[in-house]
């Protein structure tokens, strides 16, 4: 076994904590009060702060001591999964949590770790165009919390926990990168759409059913984002529905989709929106087959681009043909 110890901030410690355990190759860990406004020397068990203290402005954060075995998960894998738990680009600010103690950190007990958690911060900046703000600093102090804090949620499963378990299968599931792609102005706009492309994309119309590009297409592929290149669906997720649109399963990249309330027309539907053109797309259901997660994202087939799957890597899609390849043919 080969123990490293990490201190990791990610808002309020019950949630983080609940959620560290569950990483396979986490030995053991322990919630407290990180850092402070002071030029001390390292400290870890020193009892000189409280909950009240932090709560009072001590300037600490709520943090982890997390105790890991290196043979089975290394620092940069860990900081991986503890990234799919945060808000990166928020400050002060996780879940319903505000203030100093709730912001996100990394703490170093050596130059190594230091180094290895700015690698993995460039990585993590790569997915944003907004900066991302969690530090990265040598650990100056550690106070264990109180005892009551400790395995919180264990103690009390009804208890508030932040950590969004749905946006981290969300995160786990990136794999389109907003950077890569660019939407176009309004007056590339009105030159390259049809009529039709600018009124559905930018003016919230609806094509035709039945009547339409792609409503019954089979071909192999990819549909990107008419208005920024940005890939969004796979033919593999696609099937045949009875509303007369594309109708698809799932997206390649959740974080690709915008959802927001729709009460036009005396209904409650939810519309779906490109993450990068903002360009409207359509509506999802949770009507769609139940073998494949149930839900039918509904969408315009003026708002896509599709790209067969025999010029995918040609026009720069390499990358997402294991999306179009069924299970068969990628072993």
């Amino acid at each position: 076994m080969n123990k490293e110890t990490i201190y990791l901030a990610g808002g309020c410690f019950w949630g983080t904590q609940q959620y560290l355990d569950t990483i396979e190759g986490v030995l053991q860990t322990t919630v407290g009060y990180a850092m402070g406004n002071h030029k001390r020397t390292l400290q870890l068990v020193t009892k000189t702060v409280s909950y009240e203290d932090v709560c009072r402005g001590s300037g600490h954060t709520e943090a982890v001591e997390v105790i890991f075995d290196r043979d089975v998960i290394s620092l940069m894998d860990l900081l991986k999964e503890f990234f799919y738990s945060i808000d990166p680009l928020s400050f002060g600010r996780q879940g319903m949590d505000i203030g100093m103690q709730y912001r996100t950190g990394i703490y170093s007990l050596t130059t190594e770790q230091r180094a290895d958690a700015a690698v993995a911060l460039v990585h993590l900046q790569k997915q944003y165009v907004e900066p991302v703000v969690v530090e990265n600093m040598p650990l100056l102090q550690f106070v264990p919390a109180e005892e009551y804090h400790q395995k919180y949620l264990e103690k009390h499963p009804d208890g508030y926990c932040h950590i969004d378990y749905k946006k981290i299968e969300r995160e786990k599931a990136r794999c389109v990168s907003p950077r890569n792609y660019t939407a176009m102005t309004k007056e590339e706009m009105k030159e390259k759409l049809t009529d039709l492309q600018y009124q559905v994309t930018q003016r919230n119309a609806t094509e035709p059913p039945f009547n339409n590009a792609f409503w019954n297409t089979k071909r192999e592929g990819i549909y990107v984002d008419i208005t920024s290149g940005e890939p969004l669906f796979s033919s593999r997720d696609k099937f045949l529905s009875s509303c007369g649109w594309p109708s698809f399963s799932k997206p390649i990249d959740p974080n690709t989709i915008r959802e927001f309330d729709d009460l036009s027309f005396d209904m409650m539907r939810t519309e779906v929106r490109s993450r990068v053109g903002n360009a409207h797309l359509g509506h999802v259901f949770p009507d769609g087959p139940e073998e494949t997660g149930g839900m039918r994202y509904c969408i315009n087939s003026a708002s896509l681009r599709f790209i067969p799957k025999e010029d995918m890597e040609e026009q720069g899609y390499g990358d997402f043909l294991q999306f179009v390849e069924s299970p068969e043919q990628e072993n």
